[in-house]
């Protein structure tokens, strides 16, 4: 674990965003990304994202985001073909052009979660229905699923919504065999994701993949892979005791940030948020860096200093610039 000296040192000059001669761009919360021919530049901010906008620059997020999703696609291309082409910096993945799925494939190994979507909000209130999947009767928060279920989405820029395999192929999201193949897949990244992960002293509850094709059809996995964005992770040491006493899961959790923002401010209405105290910015970036130690089982190798001119030397030194 790098020192929180470094972290602080770090806090000016985190990376909130880009503005690079790379082609089109597109904004997300967490990434700017960029199409330049037959290529897409995926950068990673450092920008902490809630109640869609956002809070606070999180010191070596970006790198976290990268590297662990670097790890995940190397770990996983034995099951399916990837979209990275180049890391040409520790925020950077030059991937592949293609033509993206407009449904993001959620499987979840646990019933859980509080939002409107989670898979125990809906258990709670009696469905045994959720996106085509019959779910069993008399299972408790937090108990593990006989086997994971997979509960797509649509993708949207306001509102991701629940759907079933069914309505996908109905409404030609995807075609019936293509379906099959991403359920598939899904389920064989979700095994390899658990299985490293409890090595590590994780249990990975639930998580998002998404795919695309190239013009021969041939299918790939891209974004992020089991990022601590895109996926939960609970501690697997005390998970079974907690459960029995009827106790949340241990996590290392990310939380903490958005319950300041609620405590100080209206985050929804107030058109300026205060700044989050730099204790809180350092202890975030503590747990990302933490999550990625875990995940991996790698040390984590901080690349301080200037985040955007590293990023722009390293892609003119690679002649993408």
């Amino acid at each position: 674990m790098i020192s929180e000296e470094i972290i602080k040192k770090q806090i000016g000059q985190t990376l909130n965003g880009t503005d690079l001669k790379l082609g089109k761009k597109y904004k997300g919360k967490v990434r700017d990304v960029y199409e330049d021919g037959g290529k897409v530049f995926l950068i990673s901010t450092d920008r902490q994202s809630a109640f869609d906008r956002s809070l606070a620059q999180i010191p070596f997020k970006g790198q976290v985001l990268t590297q662990t999703s670097a790890f995940w696609f190397e770990q996983t291309k034995d099951i399916v073909r990837n979209h990275i082409i180049d890391i040409p910096d520790p925020n950077v993945v030059a991937g592949k052009k293609l033509t993206v799925f407009p449904v993001e494939m959620v499987i979840r190994g646990y019933p859980t979660g509080v939002t409107e979507t989670a898979a125990w909000t809906a258990y709670a209130k009696g469905e045994r229905l959720f996106c085509g999947n019959v779910l069993p009767e008399g299972m408790k928060k937090n108990q593990k699923f006989p086997e994971p279920i997979i509960t797509p989405t649509t993708k949207s820029e306001i509102h991701d919504e629940k759907i079933s395999a069914e309505e996908i192929v109905e409404q030609a999201l995807m075609t019936q065999e293509q379906w099959d193949h991403l359920a598939d897949k899904t389920r064989k990244i979700f095994q390899r994701g658990q299985e490293i992960a409890a090595r590590n002293g994780l249990i990975l509850v639930d998580t998002k993949y998404e795919f695309g094709h190239d013009e021969d059809g041939n299918i790939y996995l891209l974004d992020e892979i089991h990022t601590p964005d895109s996926s939960r992770f609970w501690l697997k040491d005390s998970y079974e005791q907690r459960f029995s006493e009827g106790k949340e899961p241990e996590n290392i959790d990310k939380e903490f940030l958005r319950l300041w923002f609620k405590e100080n401010c209206d985050p929804y209405k107030d058109d300026v948020l205060p700044d989050a105290p730099e204790e809180l910015v350092v202890e975030l970036s503590k747990r990302y860096i933490q999550l990625y130690e875990m995940i991996t089982g790698q040390e984590f190798d901080a690349e301080p200093g200037d985040v955007k001119e590293r990023i722009e030397h390293n892609l003119r030194e690679k002649k993408y610039m």
